[in-house]
């Protein structure tokens, strides 16, 4: 039984979304047609305070911690895994409510219904002007876009009279520009094959003048404002522990499927037999290493979480070993239910092809969660050399 800290809410965050997974499930069809998660999803979501589950009550949100917010994302990605995806990115990037002037940050994160989407850095420079900063870039990836209220850009580079700005350490400055949703172009460039709903878009600005307190930097101790454990741990790893729950809740709700499946379905073609697929030995085999691999890499997920917000709760930061255990349980559960995923997939045979299935959606958008940064196996090697006691340069 995982410990759980005393100063924590009584919300039963996961049984609020286990209520909305049917009416999630059922919109599947309508969010990939439309690509976008359609308003009533998102008014439902938004209802049950889901995307505010991790904000503290000071910002009439949740307070939740790190396993539930993993399996309210398990629970969701089960029923559709673009729906998760696009809340765990929003939900995720409110840890900017702690970096940001109080009366900004209610304007953008405490307000009912508004959520911020926003993508990866890229070259976009803010040049530094009297009271805020001209912006000009385009951004790739804004999951989410087609319901946020906020936008927002990471720049790479600040500019202040032709020269850019350094850290001590001679390192490139760099800040989030927010900034409403109305100021922003949008590119149509999602045409993917998996999460589409997600409408993971281009967008851009053009010398928009952006004041200082509507920017920050992620985990910039000197912009921190509030004292919370959810501001002990790095954006990047709270996108990590959104992002292995949309992977294991596409591969539970895959596995599941099959085994569905097989209860009923008998070999046909040359290979026809009587028997039916349960009762194969290869399926049976395979079934079980599936179940093995999935519970495992889950159940070491969890603890992971658990532990680190204990830490984050009475010490206020995490040790080395412990980000790295984290990133290792969070990149392995990502890749453990790719295998499972694609295990149902081949185990279905023809019945996995058909659009509209169980399997043939989740298949793609199980491909797609795994194209993104936080499954990448480099992950590994970063977490292996902070295992040896090293600080690695990517960012656990």
């Amino acid at each position: 039984m995982l410990a759980r800290d005393a100063q924590e809410t009584s919300i039963d965050w996961v049984a609020r979304a286990r209520a909305l997974a049917p009416d999630i499930e059922a919109a599947g069809d309508r969010n990939e047609a439309e690509r976008r998660i359609v308003p009533d999803i998102i008014a439902k979501l938004h209802q049950a305070g889901l995307f505010h589950m991790l904000l503290p009550a000071s910002f009439c949100g949740g307070a939740a911690d790190l396993v539930d917010f993993n399996q309210v994302i398990e629970t969701v990605a089960a029923a559709d895994a673009s729906t998760a995806w696009c809340l765990a990115q929003a939900v995720a990037s409110t840890q900017a409510a702690g970096f940001l002037d109080q009366k900004v940050a209610h304007e953008i994160f405490g307000r009912p219904g508004h959520s911020v989407a926003w993508g990866p850095p890229s070259g976009a420079k803010a040049l530094v002007v009297d009271g805020g900063y001209r912006v000009s870039g385009r951004w790739r990836f804004a999951s989410g876009s087609e319901h946020c209220a906020w936008m927002g850009g990471h720049c790479a580079v600040i500019e202040r009279d032709g020269k850019p700005r350094l850290d001590p350490q001679g390192r490139p400055v760099m800040r989030t520009m927010l900034f409403r949703k109305g100021e922003v172009t949008f590119h149509d460039t999602w045409h993917v094959i998996g999460l589409r709903a997600t409408r993971s878009s281009d967008y851009e600005v053009r010398d928009l003048l952006v004041p200082d307190a509507y920017s920050t930097w992620r985990d910039s101790i000197p912009d921190r404002r509030d004292n919370g454990p959810l501001y002990n741990i790095q954006l990047l790893t709270l996108y990590g522990i959104g992002f292995s729950g949309v992977a294991v809740g596409l591969a539970r709700a895959s596995l599941t499927a099959f085994m569905t499946l097989a209860a009923t379905k008998k070999p046909s073609g040359g290979l026809g037999s009587n028997v039916l697929l349960r009762d194969n030995a290869v399926i049976q085999s395979g079934v079980a290493k599936a179940t093995g691999r999935l519970n495992g890499a889950r159940s070491y997920l969890l603890e992971m979480l658990d532990e680190v917000w204990q830490a984050s709760l009475s010490k206020g930061e995490l040790t080395l070993d412990q980000r790295a255990r984290l990133r290792v349980a969070m990149t392995g559960a990502m890749e453990e239910a790719r295998r499972v995923v694609d295990f149902a997939y081949q185990a279905a045979g023809t019945n996995a092809i058909f659009v509209g299935g169980p399997f043939e959606r989740r298949f793609r958008d199980m491909h797609t969660v795994t194209a993104q940064g936080q499954a990448h196996l480099s992950n590994f090697e970063a977490a292996g050399q902070a295992l040896f006691g090293t600080e690695p340069a990517q960012r656990l």
